[in-house]
């Protein structure tokens, strides 16, 4: 691992993703390439902790107006984003993105994803009342 350049993170199925540390926005992909992008803190150099955990059809544009990368920076301390890709498939993306989000469990990631093999809870939803008919 160098200090910047390059990072590896494992997912749940043991597989390696070879990430690209960005610290600034022209380190960002310059294309409309979709990819896996990460926020990091990273502590005393080489301790690195992942927050958020996306994917997006465009990397470049998504990561200049995350909504989430306010809270990364001021209340987590997000040092650096990482970026994974170019990925074509969207399937593909999915995949990916729940592999490390299993495995890494970033505390930013507050939507639960299903994990395979585990029946989806489903939580009903109270219906609005109908509305009143004029007589």
């Amino acid at each position: 691992m160098f200090l910047f350049g390059w990072q590896s993170w494992k997912g749940e199925s043991g597989r390696t993703y070879r990430f690209k540390i960005t610290l600034t926005k022209k380190g960002l992909p310059r294309n409309e390439e979709g990819g896996i992008y990460m926020f990091v803190r990273r502590r005393f150099v080489f301790f690195l902790e992942p927050l958020y955990v996306g994917k997006a059809v465009n990397t470049r544009q998504r990561l200049l107006g995350h909504e989430k990368w306010g809270r990364a920076y001021w209340y987590y301390g997000a040092t650096e984003r990482h970026f994974h890709g170019p990925i074509l498939d969207e399937f593909e993306r999915r995949r990916i993105e729940e592999d490390l989000i299993h495995a890494l469990k970033p505390p930013m990631n507050d939507v639960e994803i299903p994990e395979p093999g585990k029946p989806h809870k489903h939580v009903e939803r109270p219906r609005a009342a109908a509305p009143a008919q004029a007589a």
